[in-house]
C-alpha cells in the first residue's frame, strides 16, 4: 500500500525545485496534495501533471510572506478536504550575495520574510488546524546553513538558523498532542533557483565544497520528507537531518 494514502498534505513552494518534487511524490504515494506557490502557472502545470498521473491535486496561489495567504491556504485545505495531516514547509529565497556590512535593511527584511516569518505564520495556522485531530507531520525545509555559517549570506543563513530553533521548540510544545515536527537542511540542491545564483563556471566549481563532489537533486530530499511524513518516522520528532553530501560533517 503505498505510504500515505488517505493524507492531505500541504506543500509550499511547491511550482518546481524541491517543492515541486515533493509534491509529486507525495501525490504518487497515495496523498490529496495542495500546492502553494506565487508562480500561479507553473504551479497549475505541477498540479496537471500530478492529476494526469492518476493522483490528487488542487493548486492555491500563495505568498508565503503574507500572513493573510498563509492562513486562507490552511483553511481552504480544511475547507476543500475537511481536514491537514501533513505540511511540508518549503517555500524559500536565497537573497543577495553580500556581506553584512553591505547587506541593506530591506535585503535583510525580505530573507527574514519569506524563510522565516513564513514558516511562522504557516506553522501557527497548520499547528492549530492539526490540533483537534491528535495526529499530524509539519516538514521545514532548512539548509545546511541551518547549522554553519555562509559568508555572503547572512540573512539567508539568520532565518535558516531561527527555522532550526522554531521547528524544535514546536517540537516539544507539541509532541503530546501528537504532532511531529522536523527539519531537513538540504546543501546545493541542483534546481533552477540554485542554477540562477551565480554565474555556470561558478556553479560547476563549487560543488567541489561537498564530499560527495557532486550537487544533490529535488527527488533526494523528496526522499527523506516522504519518509518523516510516513508511519515510519513515527518516533522522529525535533530531528534536523542535513542532506548535503557530506559537508556538515567536516
Amino acid at each position: 500500500m503505498p505510504l500515505l494514502t488517505g493524507k492531505v498534505a500541504v506543500v509550499t513552494g511547491a511550482s518546481s525545485g524541491i517543492g515541486r518534487a515533493i509534491a509529486v511524490l507525495y501525490a504518487g504515494e497515495g496523498a490529496t496534495v495542495v500546492l502553494a506557490s506565487r508562480n500561479e502557472d507553473n504551479g497549475r502545470v505541477v498540479a496537471g501533471e500530478i492529476l494526469a498521473a492518476g493522483g490528487d491535486a488542487v493548486f492555491i496561489k500563495t505568498d508565503v510572506s503574507s500572513e493573510r495567504d498563509c492562513e486562507r491556504l490552511v483553511k481552504e485545505t480544511v475547507r476543500l478536504y475537511g481536514r491537514l495531516d501533513i505540511a511540508c514547509n518549503n517555500a524559500g529565497t536565497m537573497g543577495p550575495a553580500k556581506p553584512v556590512g553591505r547587506l541593506s535593511a530591506d535585503d535583510w527584511r525580505h530573507v527574514m520574510d519569506v524563510n522565516l516569518h513564513g514558516v511562522f505564520y504557516c506553522m501557527h495556522y497548520e499547528i492549530n488546524s492539526i490540533l483537534p485531530h491528535s495526529s499530524g507531520v509539519i516538514i521545514n525545509i532548512g539548509s545546511i546553513a541551518s547549522q554553519v555559517g555562509f559568508k555572503n549570506l547572512g540573512a539567508y543563513a539568520a532565518a535558516k538558523h531561527g527555522l532550526l530553533g522554531l521547528t524544535k521548540t514546536a517540537a516539544l510544545e507539541y509532541a503530546e498532542n501528537g504532532i511531529r515536527i522536523n527539519a531537513i537542511g538540504p546543501g546545493t540542491i541542483d534546481t533552477p533557483m540554485a542554477r540562477s545564483y551565480t554565474s555556470p563556471d561558478k556553479y560547476a566549481q563549487f560543488r567541489k565544497v561537498y564530499p560527495v563532489k557532486r550537487y544533490g537533486l529535488p527527488e533526494e530530499v523528496a526522499g527523506l520528507a516522504l519518509w518523516l511524513a510516513s508511519d515510519y518516522a513515527s518516533f522522529v520528532t525535533g530531528a534536523f537531518i542535513p542532506v548535503g553530501g557530506g559537508y556538515t560533517a567536516q
